[in-house]
């Protein structure tokens, strides 16, 4: 089978598309053809070994994708050959077949193309487990989504639009911005050229927001987190800008606010049952309406360098994905 090949850690360009045999498939694992596989910041992370985990050498990135069951191993119940299903893990996605193991897939929609599912499982799950079980997101509250155009940016537009809240959009450009208004943000700030904590506050009347979601780390952490609200929530999902941001605790103590912190991938491990009742309520989201990842860009398996590169220059608005 072809897949991107990591044999050490560095940069993308030391990546290559390489001829493979194809993954066994043990007991408790099911053999998905991969039609198209969603990239994430993590993958970027992965490959320059700076992700919380390293994977053993060598392997293929790429952690989640979208495909057709071709074979089953012994006891995988509730699932047949043929059956349409999207999938996650730390690795391989980026590969035309892939072993996946029960409990990291869920059959999709009819209605559901493999491009909106290969970047629906990390994005939305992610900010669908932190605005629902981290957040405790109430309708009527106010959310602030830092990096508001991105693939987890725009999916906690429309999550927290669904769940009835108020949402601000915050990005670097008006374009970015636009995008996020046509996916439900209410308002938006471009802190390229706004002041994130007097326009928030401005938009808040003077009160702060609830929620806020931070992707993006950095310096904006700290000016975000100074517009929170009474009790609000700081969600930490991730350092894209690349600073890890010090946060003063005196700022949580004077707001009695909270920085939460978000790990999606070992909750869904620690409790599948939430995992799975989340996935379902995002698909009925995305049948009602409610919800439609956004594929921003769409490359084959050997053009993954400017796939990368969309990521990692943070030009992407939307999604991502990789067609093996």
């Amino acid at each position: 089978m072809k897949a991107l090949y990591c044999r050490e850690f560095g940069p993308e360009a030391n990546l290559k598309v390489e001829e493979i045999d194809d993954p066994a498939v043990p007991q408790g694992h099911a053999l998905i053809d991969v039609k198209a596989a969603g990239l994430n910041f993590p993958d970027l992370l992965c490959v320059r070994g700076e992700y919380q985990f390293k994977p053993p050498l060598p392997f293929v990135p790429g952690g989640e994708g979208a495909g057709v069951i071709t074979e089953l191993g012994d006891g995988v119940e509730g699932f047949k050959i043929g059956d349409r299903v999207c999938f996650n893990g730390l690795t391989g996605a980026f590969a035309s077949k892939v072993a996946s193991p029960a409990g990291t897939f869920v059959k999709i929609p009819d209605s559901m193309s493999f491009e909106e599912a290969a970047g629906l499982t990390v994005v939305y799950a992610t900010s669908y487990h932190a605005l629902k079980q981290r957040a405790n997101l109430k309708p009527g509250e106010t959310v602030l989504v830092l990096g508001a155009a991105g693939g987890v940016g725009l999916a906690t537009v429309e999550l927290a639009k669904a769940m009835g809240a108020k949402v601000i959009a915050a990005a670097s450009t008006d374009e970015k911005l636009a995008v996020a208004k046509e996916h439900g943000a209410d308002e938006g700030i471009n802190y390229s050229t706004e002041d994130l904590k007097a326009r928030t506050k401005e938009l808040t009347g003077g009160q702060g927001v609830d929620v806020i979601y931070d992707p993006v780390g950095g310096e904006l952490a700290e000016t975000a987190f100074r517009a929170i609200g009474w009790e609000g929530r700081h969600l930490v999902i991730g350092f894209a800008s690349g600073p890890i941001p010090k946060l003063p605790l005196n700022l949580p103590l004077l707001k009695g606010a909270s920085a939460v912190g978000v790990f999606w991938g070992a909750w869904a491990m620690r409790d599948p049952k939430g995992h799975y009742q989340n996935m379902s309520e995002l698909f009925d989201f995305f049948e009602t309406g409610k919800i439609k990842p956004h594929v921003a860009a769409q490359y084959s398996l050997d053009d993954f360098l400017p796939a990368f590169a969309e990521l990692s220059e943070r030009r992407a608005i939307g999604k991502v994905v990789l067609k093996p």
